[in-house]
């Protein structure tokens, strides 16, 4: 028999009784999730990388795994399951994180209701939906949803103290990606004083491990790409951390004690830590934003008058632009399907191809009938025999050889703005081209240019 609980506010009959108002909020997830859901048919280059390993062999998966992105392990391993169930192209590669979103958000309306009540519950889930960036990460072939499903349902069953089943969840959402831990401390601000929580969470911490070792291993490869949080993401905290604060007050002390820390702790303590090892991407904690769902449903349930009615209806303008922009290819940072059909455009049969740098290799990748009329000049082993992402480059003095030895390339390059690599490899790329080829053509393609090189004298 459960202890008594002091957040529980509801019967057990009332809170599992099947309404029709449970049915909205996922409901909306899930029109919202498929609303545009192929973005104009593009893809960018960290879907191209789910689509790539999920088409792998399940033996090829694992050996890569050991090696690099053993952080996104679970989910590769679901998407094979779903790709060889149905290899239905963009709409499998995103329809998981649709149903994970429409769980996430009756997950924040459960959530709701045990605390607050019916009304809360409706609200906040429903905001919950409609949050841009929840809607972003909804159309996108990553684990982020999941994560936040797992998560929200997680606090769900602390608030149960169904403790067996919290830290089964919990543990799946850190599976899918070991930053969902974080929320381990938000829910200490309401369960710390619960025996059950705290074997709970040790479970989870214990159950962990194995990841957390292989992936700090991997860390250097791993995130080596980023860099300390940038001014925009302390804006953007600041900005959520205001607007939860502010709509905290007022609110029922048991649902703030839930829904606050959820919303401060992980992004926050993350980016600290990111001024010493820079580990912070807002989409690692994207499961915070259901604390600020929690309290803006609450606060419009309870709200007196007609102000707080009228701020939601104006943010609505400005969610439903933003909204259409996120069905566009250009709300991503690139568009590997974009950056493909270009190359198919400017190649001939027989031209080489190099990347610089290297990792932008993923960009053809998920376009095979593509990249196999083109010679990969700098290629050593592919990915799938290297068993690692985008494969291994050749040293530098046998790429220098393979680039004289062609009489025209196809360069796909950063932005002219992205740093350059500094890598002997990526070095040698750059320098004979420009000293060797003459430079034909070089055009913008989302997020990605696209040059043509040919020997002097040849360029059409």
């Amino acid at each position: 028999m459960e202890s008594a609980h002091p957040f529980r506010q509801h019967a057990e009959d009332a809170i599992s009784r099947i309404a029709p108002w449970r049915l909205l909020p996922p409901l909306l997830a899930v029109l919202l999730g498929v609303w545009g859901l192929e973005r104009g048919g593009s893809m960018w280059r960290d879907e191209s990388v789910t689509w790539q390993v999920a088409h792998r062999p399940l033996g090829g998966i694992v050996e890569l795994l050991g090696r690099v992105d053993a952080v996104h392990g679970l989910y590769y391993l679901l998407m094979h399951g779903v790709v060889q169930a149905w290899d239905g192209g963009l709409w499998a590669l995103r329809l998981p994180s649709v149903a994970a979103t429409a769980l996430a958000a009756a997950g924040v309306a459960a959530v709701a209701h045990r605390l607050v009540g019916e009304r809360a519950a409706l609200l906040a889930g429903c905001v919950y939906a409609v949050l841009p960036p929840v809607q972003a990460y909804a159309q996108e072939g990553r684990s982020y949803a999941l994560v936040a499903a797992a998560v929200v349902w997680a606090t769900y069953l602390m608030l149960r103290e169904r403790w067996t089943a919290y830290a089964v969840v919990l543990l799946l959402g850190c599976w899918l990606h070991e930053f969902a831990a974080l929320a381990l401390l938000a829910h200490a601000f309401t369960a710390w004083r619960s025996r059950g929580w705290r074997w709970s969470a040790a479970a989870v911490v214990v159950l962990l491990l194995p990841l957390a070792v292989v992936s700090a291993r991997q860390a250097g490869q791993q995130l080596g790409w980023l860099g300390r949080p940038s001014w925009q993401d302390w804006t953007a905290y600041v900005v959520v951390g205001a607007a939860a604060l502010l709509l905290a007050r007022g609110a029922p002390k048991g649902l703030v004690r839930v829904a606050l820390p959820l919303v401060l702790l992980p992004p926050g303590l993350l980016m600290t830590v990111s001024l010493v090892n820079p580990w912070y991407v807002d989409r690692y904690v994207h499961y915070a934003l259901a604390g600020l769902a929690l309290l803006a449903g609450t606060r419009l349930a309870t709200a007196r008058g007609w102000w707080p009615w009228v701020l939601a209806g104006a943010l609505l303008v400005p969610f439903g632009i933003w909204s259409v922009w996120l069905r566009t290819p250009e709300s991503r940072k690139d568009d590997a399907r974009a950056v493909a059909e270009a190359v198919r455009e400017r190649a001939r049969p027989g031209d080489a191809v190099v990347f610089t740098p290297s990792r932008r290799r993923e960009w053809l990748l998920s376009s095979p009938e593509v990249y196999r009329e083109l010679r990969d000049v700098a290629l050593d082993r592919t990915p799938a025999a290297s068993h690692s992402l985008q494969g291994t480059e050749l040293p530098p003095e046998r790429i220098r050889e393979a680039l004289l030895a062609s009489s025209r390339v196809i360069a796909l390059l950063d932005p002219a703005d992205q740093p350059l690599d500094p890598y002997p490899r990526e070095a040698v790329k750059r320098e004979e081209l420009a000293a060797r080829f003459d430079l034909c053509s070089t055009d913008e393609v989302r997020g990605a240019r696209v040059a043509v090189y040919a020997r002097p004298g040849t360029c059409p």
